[in-house]
């Protein structure tokens, strides 16, 4: 039997799905926060039509969240594909107990996410661009 710190609800488990499998042009994300009460987390935010920069704006400076992220990639063959990538939002100035908690439970939500490549990004807005993302999904 496993122990988990921190639950996933069947709402947020849909939210992911459902996000996972839109067929969409262009950049969106899924924002989802831990729930320091009720140990479980929560769909945070929504975001459609913007570009990385400006997700990376809406998100709080002192409050660690995980991303999933939907990004347009232009391979070197001239392919376009749009991979999911999760993105580990952790400031530096979040408080230490939900930075714990995140960081215990960012193994096993990547796996509901079901997604491969994680970005790291604690220096806030300033660490999160096109580049960033685009250099963690060509890499191998």
């Amino acid at each position: 039997m496993s122990t988990r710190t921190v639950d996933i609800p069947q709402d947020v488990l849909a939210a992911l799905k459902k996000f996972r499998f839109t067929n969409r042009k262009g950049t969106a994300a899924i924002s989802i926060k831990i729930v320091k009460s009720s140990l479980s987390m929560a769909v945070d935010e929504e975001f459609e039509d913007q570009s990385i920069e400006e997700i990376a704006e809406e998100l709080p400076e002192n409050h660690p969240r995980y991303v999933l992220l939907s990004h347009e990639l232009k391979h070197k063959d001239g392919r376009i594909s749009y991979p999911l990538i999760l993105i580990n939002w952790a400031p530096t100035g979040a408080p230490i107990e939900l930075m714990t908690l995140h960081a215990s439970a960012l193994s096993y939500f990547q796996q509901a996410a079901e997604v491969a490549k994680v970005l790291e990004v604690r220096d806030g807005a300033e660490g999160l661009d096109t580049k960033a993302v685009n250099d963690k999904l060509l890499a191998n």
